[in-house]
């Protein structure tokens, strides 16, 4: 009797009309770019890393971790 489980996988065909969206690109930042967040306004990068930007605005410097999207590049 076959059982079902992590250890079934299922084969996948590359031109499936069901695969999965390509991934976004994620938007690279560099320091001193200067950018708009939804939330905080204006800044400017202090810090940048693949997975996380540090911005400098108005109110305070906030971290941001990726995916950046409320984070737009001017």
């Amino acid at each position: 009797m076959p059982t079902h489980g992590s250890s079934d996988r299922r084969r996948h065909l590359a031109n499936s009309p069901f695969r999965p969206a390509p991934a976004p690109d994620i938007d690279e930042f560099a320091v001193g770019d200067r950018v708009s967040h939804l939330r905080h306004g204006l800044g400017v990068v202090v810090a940048a890393t693949p997975a996380t930007v540090t911005l400098r605005f108005e109110s305070g410097v906030v971290r941001v971790n990726s995916p950046f999207e409320r984070l737009t590049r001017l």
